[in-house]
C-alpha cells in the first residue's frame, strides 16, 4: 500500500544580525507556469524598502562598493555564535595599541591592584552613618504558649489517671514503646521497652536528637600463632591440629606458604583453614588451588581480605568443585572489590554444580548472579534437612 508524502523545501536567509528567516515551500503546490531557474526571494522589503532592485546585483560588487569603515562595521556584527562563520573570524583581535614589551604577571597584577585601588567608590544612596541601621530590624517569631486548656483532653478513670500523675519518664517511654510510637523513641529506648529490659537512669524523651555513642570494644590480641611450627604440623600430618588460624600474621615467608600448602596436599586432619589479612596474591595461591583438589578432608577455607583477583577467586571455586568437600568458602573484601559481571556469572554457574557447599562469603553485584547463588546453597541445606530427617523416621522405624 503506497503512501503520498508531501515535500518541502527551505530556504535560509540571513538579513542582520538578529534577523533569520526560513522560507518553506510545498514542492506538491507549487506554481506550474513558474520557471525553474526562478529562486524564492524571501523578505521583499527591509526597513520599507523594496529590495528587489537587489535581486541580481552580484554579492562582490556589493562589497566592493563599501567603503573600510563600513566594512569594519560589518565584521564587528558578527554573531559570535554563528557556526557557518570560522572560529577565527567571529572574535577578531581588536588591539591596536603596539605590545611594549613582554608580559611581566607580577608587574600586571600589581598595576591592576593599583588601579583599582584609585577607582572611587560607588556612589551610595544612603550615607552610611555609625550606630544608624538601615532596614527592617529581625524581630523573632514569639512562641505561642500552651496553656492546660489547650492540652488534648482524654477520658481517663480515676485509677489511669493517677497512675500516669506518678509515672516517671522511663515508665512512660516504656508505654510509649509498647503502644509503638518510633517517632518518640531510639532503636536503644525501643529494644529495651520491647525486651522488658527496662530503661536507663538517663532515659529521656529528648534523647532521640542525640546519635547513639558507639560501643567500645577492646582491639584483638596479636596472633601469637608459631607459624613455622604450625606448618610442619601440617606437612607432618599431626592429628593435634584440625583448626589452623593465621588471620593477621604479616611475616609470613613464601617457604612457609608453600610448605603449608605442600602439607596440605596428604594431610587427613585439618579442617578449618582461615588465612585472613596476611596479604596473599594470585600467585602465592596458585600451590593452594592444587591442594585443594588433593586434600579430602578441608571442609572450611577463609581467604578474606587479601589480595586476590576475581579470575583466581573462581579458579579455587573450580578446584573446591573437584572433590566437593568444602562446606564453607569466604572470600570477600579483597583489594580488586570488583569483580566484573563476566567473572560473577561464571562463579554463579561453578556454584551451581556445586552440591555440598552450604556458605559462601562474596560480595556479587549482578542481581542475577546474586539469586542463582542464594538458591543453589538454599538447595544443598535442603538436601541436608532432608537426609537427616530421613535418618530420623529410619531410627524411629
Amino acid at each position: 500500500m503506497s503512501q503520498e508524502y508531501d515535500e518541502f523545501e527551505f530556504e535560509y536567509t540571513k538579513l542582520t544580525k538578529t534577523t533569520k528567516v526560513i522560507n518553506q515551500h510545498r514542492l506538491s503546490d507549487a506554481d506550474q507556469n513558474k520557471p525553474k531557474d526562478t529562486k524564492p526571494t524571501g523578505i521583499r522589503t527591509l526597513y520599507g524598502k523594496d529590495l528587489r532592485a537587489y535581486d541580481n546585483v552580484p554579492f562582490e560588487d556589493l562589497l566592493d562598493q563599501l567603503t573600510e569603515a563600513e566594512i569594519e562595521q560589518l565584521t564587528n556584527e558578527v554573531d559570535p555564535d554563528d557556526t557557518h562563520v570560522p572560529a577565527s573570524m567571529r572574535c577578531r583581535d581588536q588591539t591596536k595599541k603596539q605590545p611594549t614589551g613582554p608580559l611581566n604577571r607580577k608587574k600586571l597584577l600589581e598595576f591592576l591592584k593599583k588601579f583599582a585601588m584609585e577607582q572611587e567608590d560607588w556612589p551610595e544612596h544612603k550615607i552610611h552613618e555609625p550606630g544608624v541601621k538601615r532596614g527592617k530590624v529581625w524581630i523573632p517569631k514569639e512562641i505561642p504558649k500552651f496553656t492546660k486548656e489547650d492540652l488534648i483532653q482524654l477520658d481517663l478513670d480515676d485509677e489511669a489517671e493517677s497512675v500516669l500523675d506518678e509515672a516517671s519518664e522511663a515508665d512512660l517511654i516504656d508505654l510509649a514503646g509498647i503502644l509503638g510510637l518510633h517517632s518518640m523513641l531510639n532503636q536503644e529506648q525501643y529494644e529495651a521497652s520491647i525486651l522488658n529490659k527496662g530503661q536507663g537512669l538517663n532515659a529521656k524523651f529528648e534523647s532521640i536528637v542525640k546519635a547513639t555513642q558507639p560501643k567500645r570494644f577492646p582491639n584483638l590480641p596479636p596472633n601469637d600463632t608459631n607459624v613455622a611450627k604450625t606448618a610442619e604440623q601440617v606437612y607432618n600430618n599431626d592429628g593435634s591440629l584440625t583448626d589452623l588460624n593465621w588471620n593477621n600474621i604479616k611475616a609470613i615467608s613464601k617457604e612457609q606458604l608453600n610448605k603449608l600448602f605442600e602439607g596440605l596436599n596428604k594431610n587427613t586432619n585439618l579442617r578449618t583453614l582461615t588465612l585472613t589479612n596476611i596479604g596473599l596474591t594470585d600467585k602465592a595461591c596458585e600451590p593452594l588451588l592444587e591442594s585443594i583438589k588433593n586434600n579430602k578432608t578441608l571442609t572450611t577455607l577463609n581467604v578474606e581480605s587479601n589480595f586476590i583477583s576475581g579470575s583466581m577467586i573462581k579458579s579455587l571455586i573450580e578446584a573446591i568443585n573437584v572433590n566437593q568437600m568444602i562446606t564453607e568458602f569466604r572470600a570477600s573484601n579483597q583489594r580488586p572489590s570488583i569483580l566484573g559481571n563476566r567473572i560473577e556469572m561464571e562463579i554463579a554457574k561453578l556454584v551451581e554444580q556445586n552440591n555440598t557447599l552450604l556458605r559462601l562469603g562474596l560480595n556479587l553485584d549482578v542481581p542475577d548472579a546474586r539469586i542463582r547463588v542464594a538458591q543453589q546453597l538454599k538447595k544443598n541445606k535442603d538436601a541436608i534437612r532432608l537426609q537427616r530427617i530421613g535418618k530420623q523416621n529410619s531410627i524411629e522405624k
